[in-house]
């Protein structure tokens, strides 16, 4: 297949642009590196089946080239700090990017997926969310420009579908892990992992906040089965295995050094309180479920930092 993937140079968009080339598809990526990393491009510039294009999709994706078969849309911010940052620019790709996107898949006749988040839920007031939940979402909060960027993208997905008959998918992303996170990421596990891989204290903002970590070839997975199947419905993705931060530092401190403390600070507004998918959707429709446990992720993790990944 032809695949083109926004954000191509991001942590996810990475591993999307290795396993298909692995795969033996060809891959255009685009990025313009407010999140992306150039060296997460550099790793397949001399392979032959890969092309880059820089570019901002909120401007437009200038590609010209042959049919593609897919468009993932995977550019933007996404971690607090980056959108934060960058808040403006995180709403034009959610929703010009994803105009431009869509348009690009449209003319192609491609199809085309979206990557959602799991904060389209708010902070929940459901345990744990399935995908008909409507979510808990303050519109207006610091959260808020990524939050409403994609739910206004989820709109836009599903509308191009009705009237346009794009042949769509939606996946809403649960916490995930693994290497190529940039290291001021700024979650919840960059931050202890590069804390602890240089002896410093783990810094725990709030505690008693519940999060659910996954591996990140397991969401490659889920998403490569997502493509295989006709389903325009959101599906979450995600480990549903649930751990409070504070329980997520210990395991991280004594799997590195258990000597390391543990320090405190306030959590930050709109920090959902809890946040866990119920994948009963991806497991009866994909047959998927994480297979990779926590203390495994986080031994890649920790491995890949030591020893990046050669080019391929």
């Amino acid at each position: 297949m032809n695949i083109l993937i926004t954000g191509s140079a991001g942590f996810i968009g990475s591993h999307l642009v290795e396993r298909f080339l692995n795969e033996g598809h060809t891959v255009v990526g685009v990025d313009n590196y407010i999140s992306g990393q150039k060296r997460n491009t550099e790793m397949f510039l001399g392979h032959p089946n890969f092309r880059f294009i820089r570019a901002d999709v909120s401007s437009g994706i200038p590609y010209e080239g042959q049919p593609l078969d897919w468009v993932l849309h995977f550019a933007s911010p996404a971690s607090p700090p980056h959108y934060q940052q960058f808040p403006i620019e995180t709403l034009m790709v959610g929703a010009q990017g994803t105009h431009h996107a869509l348009e690009l898949a449209h003319r192609h006749g491609a199809r085309f997926m979206l990557a959602s988040t799991s904060e389209v839920y708010g902070d929940p007031l459901v345990h744990p969310q399935p995908e008909s939940y409507w979510g808990h979402v303050n519109p207006n909060g610091p959260r808020s420009c990524y939050d409403e960027a994609k739910r206004y993208a989820e709109a836009l997905t599903m509308t191009y579908h009705r009237h346009k008959g794009v042949d769509t998918r939606i996946i809403r992303i649960f916490n995930t892990y693994g290497p190529r996170m940039r290291a001021d990421d700024g979650r919840v596990v960059t931050n202890f992992v590069n804390q602890a891989l240089e002896g410093k204290p783990l810094t725990v903002y709030g505690g008693q906040q519940t999060r659910s970590f996954q591996y990140v070839d397991d969401l490659v997975e889920g998403i490569v089965r997502l493509m295989g199947v006709t389903y325009h419905q959101p599906v979450n993705l995600g480990n549903p295995d649930e751990y409070t931060i504070l329980d997520f530092a210990r395991i991280i401190r004594d799997r590195t050094n258990p000597a390391l403390e543990i320090t405190f600070q306030s959590m930050p507004q709109d920090d959902p309180q809890q946040r866990r998918p119920d994948i009963t959707v991806a497991r009866n429709l994909l047959s998927w479920t994480p297979a990779v446990p926590l203390q495994e992720g986080l031994q890649r993790m920790v491995a890949a930092s030591l020893h990046p990944t050669p080019p391929l």
